[in-house]
């Protein structure tokens, strides 16, 4: 899978809408952790969420990159991102336009 180009990225708001600016994920041993929606954004047919854990005076955690899929019923959901090169990729694009700005 090629890199993504930061020109083709388009800024949105859809699990912010959803949800509001905290949401309430649970892992695989359903320990609940809350996270602050920081960006969110579509490249190349994907889209996108960066989560930063919301824990107050530690804003150097580092975020959270899953991935937004819409289910069949139209509801959002949010998940792991399983392909490495994907992650690669997206992790790479989002330090570029991150720290371009």
């Amino acid at each position: 899978m090629p890199g993504f180009n930061k020109e083709e990225v388009v800024w949105t708001s859809r699990i912010r809408d959803a949800f509001g600016p905290v949401v309430e994920l649970q892992d695989e041993n359903g320990e609940t952790t809350y996270y602050q929606v920081e960006k969110e954004f579509d490249v190349s047919g994907g889209s996108y969420a960066v989560l930063r854990p919301d824990v107050p005076g530690r804003t150097e955690e580092e975020p959270e990159i899953l991935k937004v899929v819409t289910g069949a019923d139209g509801e959002l959901s949010l998940e792991t991102i399983d392909d490495d090169d994907e992650w690669e990729d997206i992790s790479e694009l989002y330090d570029e336009l991150t720290f371009s700005e």
